[in-house]
Protein backbone atom coordinates (compact mmCIF):
# COMPACT_ATOMS: atom_id res chain seq x y z
CA UNK A 1 0.00 0.00 0.00
CA UNK A 2 1.06 3.57 -0.54
CA UNK A 3 0.89 5.63 2.64
CA UNK A 4 0.64 8.69 0.40
CA UNK A 5 0.52 9.29 -3.35
CA UNK A 6 2.83 7.19 -5.48
CA UNK A 7 3.63 9.86 -8.06
CA UNK A 8 6.70 12.06 -7.84
CA UNK A 9 5.63 15.53 -6.75
CA UNK A 10 7.51 18.82 -6.97
CA UNK A 11 7.34 21.68 -4.54
CA UNK A 12 8.73 25.22 -4.58
CA UNK A 13 11.76 25.38 -2.33
CA UNK A 14 13.40 28.74 -2.97
CA UNK A 15 15.54 30.59 -5.47
CA UNK A 16 19.15 30.65 -6.56
CA UNK A 17 20.68 33.80 -8.06
CA UNK A 18 17.25 35.08 -8.98
CA UNK A 19 16.10 31.82 -10.56
CA UNK A 20 13.33 29.90 -8.88
CA UNK A 21 13.95 26.20 -8.41
CA UNK A 22 11.84 23.29 -7.34
CA UNK A 23 12.69 20.23 -5.28
CA UNK A 24 10.82 16.98 -5.38
CA UNK A 25 9.04 15.71 -2.32
CA UNK A 26 11.19 13.51 -0.08
CA UNK A 27 10.72 9.80 -0.77
CA UNK A 28 10.56 7.40 2.16
CA UNK A 29 10.35 3.60 2.01
CA UNK A 30 9.20 1.70 5.11
CA UNK A 31 10.23 -1.91 4.56
CA UNK A 32 9.50 -4.53 7.18
CA UNK A 33 8.72 -8.12 8.08
CA UNK A 34 5.93 -8.98 10.51
CA UNK A 35 4.69 -12.45 11.42
CA UNK A 36 1.77 -11.55 13.70
CA UNK A 37 1.09 -7.87 13.01
CA UNK A 38 3.04 -6.13 15.77
CA UNK A 39 5.88 -4.91 13.54
CA UNK A 40 3.27 -4.09 10.90
CA UNK A 41 1.62 -1.71 13.37
CA UNK A 42 4.99 -0.08 14.09
CA UNK A 43 5.66 0.23 10.36
CA UNK A 44 2.34 1.97 9.76
CA UNK A 45 3.10 4.44 12.55
CA UNK A 46 6.57 5.16 11.10
CA UNK A 47 4.98 5.67 7.67
CA UNK A 48 2.35 8.00 9.12
CA UNK A 49 5.03 10.08 10.82
CA UNK A 50 6.88 10.53 7.52
CA UNK A 51 3.63 11.33 5.71
CA UNK A 52 2.84 14.05 8.23
CA UNK A 53 6.11 15.72 7.18
CA UNK A 54 4.90 15.80 3.58
CA UNK A 55 6.95 12.84 2.36
CA UNK A 56 5.92 10.46 -0.40
CA UNK A 57 5.85 7.10 1.42
CA UNK A 58 5.89 3.49 0.29
CA UNK A 59 4.89 0.98 2.99
CA UNK A 60 6.11 -2.45 1.94
CA UNK A 61 6.39 -5.86 3.61
CA UNK A 62 9.01 -8.34 2.47
CA UNK A 63 8.08 -11.70 0.98
CA UNK A 64 7.48 -14.73 3.19
CA UNK A 65 9.84 -17.71 3.14
CA UNK A 66 8.07 -20.69 4.78
CA UNK A 67 5.54 -22.67 2.72
CA UNK A 68 1.94 -21.50 2.94
CA UNK A 69 0.98 -24.79 4.59
CA UNK A 70 3.28 -24.07 7.52
CA UNK A 71 1.86 -20.57 7.86
CA UNK A 72 -1.71 -21.83 7.82
CA UNK A 73 -1.01 -24.09 10.81
CA UNK A 74 -0.03 -21.10 12.94
CA UNK A 75 -3.24 -19.20 13.62
CA UNK A 76 -1.85 -15.73 14.29
CA UNK A 77 0.76 -16.03 11.56
CA UNK A 78 -1.86 -17.06 9.02
CA UNK A 79 -4.30 -14.35 10.12
CA UNK A 80 -1.82 -11.55 9.61
CA UNK A 81 -0.63 -13.06 6.33
CA UNK A 82 -4.18 -13.00 4.99
CA UNK A 83 -4.46 -9.30 5.85
CA UNK A 84 -1.55 -8.54 3.50
CA UNK A 85 -2.63 -10.62 0.52
CA UNK A 86 -3.54 -7.61 -1.64
CA UNK A 87 -0.54 -5.51 -0.67
CA UNK A 88 2.65 -5.40 -2.78
CA UNK A 89 5.86 -6.98 -1.56
CA UNK A 90 8.95 -4.85 -1.12
CA UNK A 91 11.25 -4.75 -4.14
CA UNK A 92 14.87 -3.75 -4.57
CA UNK A 93 13.62 -0.84 -6.69
CA UNK A 94 12.06 0.62 -3.55
CA UNK A 95 15.55 1.00 -2.07
CA UNK A 96 16.84 2.83 -5.13
CA UNK A 97 13.74 5.05 -5.24
CA UNK A 98 13.90 6.20 -1.63
CA UNK A 99 15.83 9.06 -0.06
CA UNK A 100 15.24 7.55 3.38
CA UNK A 101 14.47 3.98 4.43
CA UNK A 102 13.02 2.58 7.65
CA UNK A 103 13.55 -1.13 8.26
CA UNK A 104 11.43 -3.09 10.72
CA UNK A 105 11.86 -6.63 12.00
CA UNK A 106 10.79 -8.78 14.92
CA UNK A 107 13.75 -10.00 16.93
CA UNK A 108 14.86 -13.56 16.18
CA UNK A 109 17.25 -14.74 18.90
CA UNK A 110 18.55 -11.18 19.11
CA UNK A 111 18.95 -10.95 15.37
CA UNK A 112 17.16 -9.92 12.18
CA UNK A 113 14.30 -12.09 10.89
CA UNK A 114 15.41 -14.27 7.98
CA UNK A 115 12.75 -12.81 5.70
CA UNK A 116 14.16 -9.28 5.98
CA UNK A 117 17.77 -10.50 5.92
CA UNK A 118 17.18 -12.24 2.58
CA UNK A 119 15.77 -9.02 1.18
CA UNK A 120 18.80 -7.05 2.39
CA UNK A 121 21.16 -9.60 0.86
CA UNK A 122 19.45 -9.16 -2.52
CA UNK A 123 20.55 -5.52 -2.59
CA UNK A 124 24.10 -6.53 -3.54
CA UNK A 125 23.89 -5.11 -7.05
CA UNK A 126 22.77 -1.69 -5.80
CA UNK A 127 25.64 -1.81 -3.29
CA UNK A 128 28.13 -2.54 -6.08
CA UNK A 129 26.79 0.43 -8.04
CA UNK A 130 27.11 2.72 -5.04
CA UNK A 131 23.38 3.41 -5.30
CA UNK A 132 22.84 3.05 -1.56
CA UNK A 133 25.52 5.52 -0.45
CA UNK A 134 24.11 8.39 1.62
CA UNK A 135 20.66 6.87 1.89
CA UNK A 136 19.33 7.83 5.32
CA UNK A 137 18.24 4.69 7.14
CA UNK A 138 16.69 3.88 10.49
CA UNK A 139 15.49 0.68 12.20
CA UNK A 140 12.74 -0.51 14.55
CA UNK A 141 11.79 -3.82 16.14
CA UNK A 142 9.53 -5.83 18.43
CA UNK A 143 10.19 -8.69 20.85
CA UNK A 144 8.18 -10.75 23.30
CA UNK A 145 10.17 -9.66 26.37
CA UNK A 146 11.87 -6.41 27.31
CA UNK A 147 15.30 -8.03 27.28
CA UNK A 148 14.57 -10.28 24.33
CA UNK A 149 17.15 -8.69 22.05
CA UNK A 150 15.65 -5.41 20.85
CA UNK A 151 18.90 -3.46 20.93
CA UNK A 152 21.04 -6.28 19.50
CA UNK A 153 18.52 -6.79 16.69
CA UNK A 154 18.70 -3.15 15.63
CA UNK A 155 22.50 -3.15 15.91
CA UNK A 156 22.69 -6.31 13.80
CA UNK A 157 20.41 -4.80 11.17
CA UNK A 158 22.51 -1.64 11.09
CA UNK A 159 25.63 -3.65 10.22
CA UNK A 160 24.27 -3.97 6.69
CA UNK A 161 23.67 -0.23 6.52
CA UNK A 162 27.28 0.50 7.43
CA UNK A 163 28.44 -1.60 4.49
CA UNK A 164 26.09 0.29 2.19
CA UNK A 165 27.58 3.62 3.20
CA UNK A 166 24.15 4.68 4.39
CA UNK A 167 23.67 7.41 6.97
CA UNK A 168 22.34 5.54 10.00
CA UNK A 169 19.76 7.58 11.89
CA UNK A 170 19.00 6.52 15.47
CA UNK A 171 15.82 7.49 17.27
CA UNK A 172 17.75 8.91 20.21
CA UNK A 173 15.87 10.58 23.02
CA UNK A 174 14.49 13.05 20.52
CA UNK A 175 10.99 13.04 21.98
CA UNK A 176 10.05 12.70 25.64
CA UNK A 177 7.79 9.72 24.90
CA UNK A 178 10.86 7.55 24.25
CA UNK A 179 11.35 7.30 28.00
CA UNK A 180 7.83 5.90 28.42
CA UNK A 181 7.86 3.81 25.26
CA UNK A 182 10.62 1.35 26.11
CA UNK A 183 13.45 3.87 26.44
CA UNK A 184 15.33 2.51 23.43
CA UNK A 185 17.38 5.23 21.68
CA UNK A 186 18.45 2.80 18.94
CA UNK A 187 14.97 2.74 17.41
CA UNK A 188 11.30 2.36 18.24
CA UNK A 189 10.67 -0.99 19.90
CA UNK A 190 7.67 -2.82 21.28
CA UNK A 191 7.51 -5.47 24.00
CA UNK A 192 4.58 -7.69 23.08
CA UNK A 193 4.56 -10.09 26.05
CA UNK A 194 2.12 -12.65 24.59
CA UNK A 195 0.04 -10.16 22.59
CA UNK A 196 -0.09 -10.95 18.88
CA UNK A 197 -3.02 -8.82 17.79
CA UNK A 198 -1.12 -5.85 16.41
CA UNK A 199 -2.85 -3.53 18.87
CA UNK A 200 0.03 -1.48 20.22
CA UNK A 201 -0.19 1.08 23.03
CA UNK A 202 -0.51 4.76 22.21
CA UNK A 203 2.94 5.71 23.55
CA UNK A 204 4.78 3.13 21.42
CA UNK A 205 2.93 4.26 18.30
CA UNK A 206 3.72 7.88 19.12
CA UNK A 207 7.42 7.06 19.37
CA UNK A 208 7.36 5.19 16.04
CA UNK A 209 5.56 8.11 14.42
CA UNK A 210 8.23 10.49 15.76
CA UNK A 211 10.94 8.25 14.30
CA UNK A 212 9.27 8.36 10.89
CA UNK A 213 8.94 12.13 11.05
CA UNK A 214 12.62 12.50 12.02
CA UNK A 215 13.62 10.23 9.13
CA UNK A 216 11.65 12.35 6.65
CA UNK A 217 13.16 15.61 7.90
CA UNK A 218 16.76 14.39 7.86
CA UNK A 219 16.35 12.57 4.53
CA UNK A 220 14.99 15.79 3.01
CA UNK A 221 18.09 17.70 4.10
CA UNK A 222 20.47 15.01 2.84
CA UNK A 223 18.62 14.69 -0.48
CA UNK A 224 18.86 18.45 -1.03
CA UNK A 225 22.58 18.37 -0.27
CA UNK A 226 23.08 15.41 -2.63
CA UNK A 227 21.21 17.12 -5.47
CA UNK A 228 23.29 20.26 -4.94
CA UNK A 229 26.48 18.19 -5.26
CA UNK A 230 27.52 18.88 -1.69
CA UNK A 231 28.03 15.21 -0.82
CA UNK A 232 30.23 14.36 -3.79
CA UNK A 233 33.69 13.28 -2.67
CA UNK A 234 36.49 15.45 -3.95
CA UNK A 235 40.06 14.31 -4.41
CA UNK A 236 42.24 15.41 -1.53
CA UNK A 237 44.84 18.00 -2.47
CA UNK A 238 48.37 16.67 -2.22
CA UNK A 239 50.32 18.50 0.45
CA UNK A 240 53.99 19.19 0.01
CA UNK A 241 56.71 21.65 0.88
CA UNK A 242 57.70 24.57 -1.32
CA UNK A 243 60.64 22.57 -2.73
CA UNK A 244 58.30 19.90 -4.02
CA UNK A 245 59.23 17.29 -1.46
CA UNK A 246 56.43 15.57 0.42
CA UNK A 247 56.02 16.47 4.09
Amino acid sequence: MEAVGSTAHLQESGSDHGHAYVRRVTRIAVIYYSATGNVHALARAVANGATEQGADVRLRHVAELPPEMVISFKQHWGRHRSELEDQPDASIEDLEWADGIAFGTPTRFGNVAAQLKVFLDLAGELWEQGALVDKVATSFTSSQTEHGGQESTILALNNTLYHWGAIVLPLGYTVHEVFNGGGNPYGASYTSDHRVDGQLDVTTLMVARAQGARLARVAAAIASAREAGLLTAKAAAKTGSSNGKEN
